[in-house]
């Protein structure tokens, strides 16, 4: 699948399941996303996605990978709308 797709369908999940911040910032944690039954559905790949995403400074969080139940509570802040 395209990569840019699957980040562009990551956007909108993050946009379903986040809160605006107050820096006006949509944000969500990795356990809501991960735990989402809609997510688990659309992506094979979460976590390579994410870390795609990282890397074209869509969005961010701490680390480097993201593991389910050691990181849920990781904030994931989109960058770009």
């Amino acid at each position: 699948m395209n990569v840019d797709h699957e980040i562009s369908v990551l956007v909108e999940q993050i946009h379903r399941l986040g809160k605006r911040d107050q820096d006006g910032k949509v944000k969500v944690t990795f356990g809501v996303l991960f735990h989402d039954e809609q997510c688990a559905n659309l992506f094979e790949a979460m976590v390579g996605t994410l870390k795609a995403a990282k890397r074209k400074k869509i969005l961010a969080y701490d680390g480097e990978l993201l593991l389910q139940g050691v990181h849920d509570k990781t904030d994931i802040v989109l960058l770009q709308e």
